[in-house]
């Protein structure tokens, strides 16, 4: 019987001790799953915040671009309009052509205070 108790006392001590080394390996699993997780999870919020500063920076150099070019087209449309009225007020007799080249001069050019 002394035989049976000793075998049964070291097949509980073998158990034992295999349960502590799972519980230890699982342990150690977990911790470097965890330190895993973290790294990707770091590695993604800062992809994110990489892929949103890209993406606003994009947008505003379209949107400087877009204002930049309705200044430009604006500005042509302007010099034409007043082109147009010239012909229209020298052509009508209004005024003569070496009047309006006199008073060219004192009108006043727009600044570009877009940029």
């Amino acid at each position: 019987m002394d035989a049976l108790k000793k075998g049964f006392s070291m097949a509980k001590e073998g158990v034992v001790a295999a349960a502590e080394k799972t519980k230890a390996g699982v342990e150690e699993a977990a911790a470097k799953t965890k330190e895993g997780v973290m790294y990707v999870g770091t590695k993604t919020k800062e992809g994110v915040a990489t892929s949103v500063n890209t993406a606003a920076q994009k947008t505003t150099e379209q949107a400087n671009l877009v204002g930049e070019s309705a200044v430009n087209e604006a500005n042509q449309m302007s010099e034409k309009a007043v082109e147009g009225l010239e012909t229209v007020v020298v052509s009508t007799g209004l005024v003569k052509l070496g009047e309006l080249s006199k008073h060219e001069g004192a009108v006043e050019q727009p600044t570009d205070a877009g940029k």
